[in-house]
């Protein structure tokens, strides 16, 4: 039996979606994250050193990291499904969102959360300076990346509505949870309806929505 150890409101509700599309039987063990924190439950070090989540059993086989899961799942269990043809033009550009996803695309988003919650935390008398030094680091650094990133994702969406070619792939996928997490950072659909196109496409799809009951509330639906 295939298991997910969730966290909630994070990048493993991309799992459980895959292995919706893919039709297979798994387990949810899901966490809750720390409500003054945010962060994941100590019960996950227990799970894997890190203490984060998505980490996957499947028998005797443990992994962790989301784009590594959904390599496994494809190479283990995919049955050519989800992902181009080996040597295709199409592959060479799942590949490249596969990991593009979480090396190029999250790195802002984290930086435009974590500087969202010091002004939260800085104590009354140096919160004026912790606020400039957020206004200026959002102006000069973290807001023209995003900026640069969604209109790349617009650009690249307007050839064929998904990332890797015509079909839906395990790519979009991966892709799912920056896009969504942008749309509640910034204002990501304005002016690039590709990137509103997408997310009402693969909310729209049955093993998203299936994955949203399994995996419980999801801030990001």
């Amino acid at each position: 039996m295939i298991i997910v150890h969730h966290l909630a409101d994070s990048r493993s509700q991309r799992v459980l979606w895959l292995l919706e599309e893919l039709g297979l039987d798994y387990e949810v063990r899901r966490y809750e994250r720390d409500p003054r924190t945010m962060l994941a439950p100590a019960e996950l070090k227990a799970i894997h050193p890190l203490g984060k989540s998505p980490v996957l059993d499947d028998g005797d086989v443990r992994v962790a990291e989301t784009g590594a899961i959904i390599e496994y799942l494809l190479d283990t269990h995919g049955e050519g499904r989800l992902r181009p043809a080996d040597g295709s033009a199409e592959r060479h550009r799942f590949t490249y969102w596969l990991h593009y996803a979480e090396g190029s695309a999250m790195p802002p988003l984290l930086l435009k959360l974590v500087f969202s919650q010091l002004p939260k935390r800085a104590p009354g008398l140096v919160k004026p300076i912790v606020n400039g030094i957020v206004k200026a680091a959002n102006k000069g650094f973290i807001d023209p990346q995003l900026k640069t990133h969604a209109d790349y994702w617009n650009s690249e969406l307007g050839r064929n509505g998904w990332f890797a070619g015509p079909d839906f792939t395990a790519a979009d996928i991966m892709m799912s949870f920056p896009l969504e997490a942008a749309a509640t950072r910034m204002a990501v659909t304005e002016g690039r309806p590709n990137i509103g196109t997408f997310l009402e496409r693969i909310h729209a799809r049955p093993a998203w929505q299936a994955a949203l009951k399994r995996g419980g509330t999801y801030a990001y639906a």
